[in-house]
């Protein structure tokens, strides 16, 4: 059975004949607020930013092993140059500018584009990594950081054996 659609006058989604979507509305107005404060991400293109440049804000995975904390950033179009990555009082900072231009010319058509956009991104970092020891590199737009754990951080798993409860049950 085909449901009939219409727009709601409300929040201007179009949601299933008769029905209000008040998650939906309330989502549209948060996801609207949080991009005048914050700014879009890599790519996107603001529409109500005309004159101003987007903030550039990369994604950022981290993840942990019995050696290392390993963080992922990817920076697509940028150099090593481009990225600074900063190590103080237990904070690590990552942080760059994105600058790109094309200049194109063809008969009667000349056409110049640019864009700049910097980001910064701080983590706080547990005493237990060893800071000397700190690794970053660069390869195809995605920068890669290892924090190794001191030797003394890095505990072996341990099995954790579980019995039963004596009151024979619940």
């Amino acid at each position: 059975m085909a449901q009939e659609l219409q727009k709601n006058e409300r929040n201007d989604r179009v949601t299933p004949a008769g029905s209000y979507d008040p998650f939906g509305a309330m989502r549209s107005e948060i996801d609207r607020i949080f991009d005048t404060f914050v700014g879009r991400r890599f790519g996107d293109t603001p529409s109500f930013f005309q004159n101003r440049e987007p903030a550039v804000m990369p994604s950022i995975d981290v993840s942990e092993t019995e050696k290392a904390i390993e963080i992922e950033a990817e920076l697509p179009g940028m150099k090593e140059e481009d990225v600074d990555c900063t190590m103080r009082d237990g904070v690590l900072t990552i942080q760059g500018e994105k600058k790109s231009s094309r200049d194109e010319t063809k008969e009667n058509v000349h056409l110049t584009e640019r864009s700049y956009g910097r980001f910064q991104r701080a983590f706080r970092v547990p005493e237990t990594i060893d800071q000397d020891k700190i690794e970053a590199k660069m390869e195809n737009g995605v920068l890669r950081i290892t924090l190794p754990k001191r030797p003394d951080a890095q505990q072996p798993e341990k099995k954790i054996k579980i019995g039963k409860s004596e009151g024979g049950g619940q």
